[in-house]
């Protein structure tokens, strides 16, 4: 037997106007949920604005000559070259001269301070380990802080983790989204490590 209350339910759900009120019950419910989420989105997206305009990122980079590396005798270096390596004095020289301590041999002949060798005016080069060198000039600081100055939000959490000019040179050098086009190609084929503000002008399609 059909309990009471499921047939009393039941018919009330035949009539018109039960169904009216259920359906517009669920069109308030939708229409007032759609709005506060809409007006979360837009406070969110104000209170961003704010933070961009208000709060600039404070960037950690400190601009001081060699580091610090000269009081311990050691050197940090781009260590991956197979053939050459910059220290983060700015010493580029083959990795046969590189001494234990980490940093160039300068009493090789061979061994470079700050070359810019196989980079372009606008500052982008062909060999990285030349990047890096040619980036730690102290000429170049007033440069790669308008950079940091106009770095995009996107860039903030690569440039973020950096804390002094070498690091940021490692960081600026190294190809990213900034050196290629249609996600595959470089913009420059061949100085393709860039230093500079501005990523390579856009190849011709």
């Amino acid at each position: 037997m059909v309990p009471c209350g499921a047939v009393l339910w039941r018919r009330l759900l035949r009539k018109r106007w039960v169904l009216g009120v259920v359906f517009g019950l669920s069109l308030v419910y939708f229409l007032t949920s759609t709005f506060k989420q809409e007006e979360r989105t837009v406070r969110d997206r104000n209170l961003l604005q704010v933070q961009e305009h208000e709060q600039p990122i404070l960037w950690k980079v400190k601009f001081s000559a060699g580091n610090g590396s000269q009081l311990s005798n050691q050197c940090r270096n781009s260590v991956q070259g197979k053939l050459l390596i910059t220290d983060e004095l700015g010493y580029i020289c083959e990795r046969k001269d590189l001494l234990v301590n980490g940093c160039c041999n300068v009493n090789v002949a061979s061994t470079r301070l700050y070359s810019c060798d196989s980079c372009l005016p606008n500052g982008c080069c062909s060999v990285y380990e030349y990047c890096v060198s040619c980036c730690l000039q102290p000429s170049k600081q007033h440069l790669l802080e308008r950079f940091l100055n106009r770095a995009a939000i996107a860039f903030q959490n690569l440039f973020m983790a950096v804390e002094d000019h070498f690091e940021l040179c490692l960081a600026k050098c190294r190809t990213s989204s900034q050196s290629v086009q249609h996600e595959n190609t470089y913009r420059d084929p061949i100085a393709k490590y860039c230093y500079g503000e501005y990523p390579p002008e856009l190849l011709p399609v």
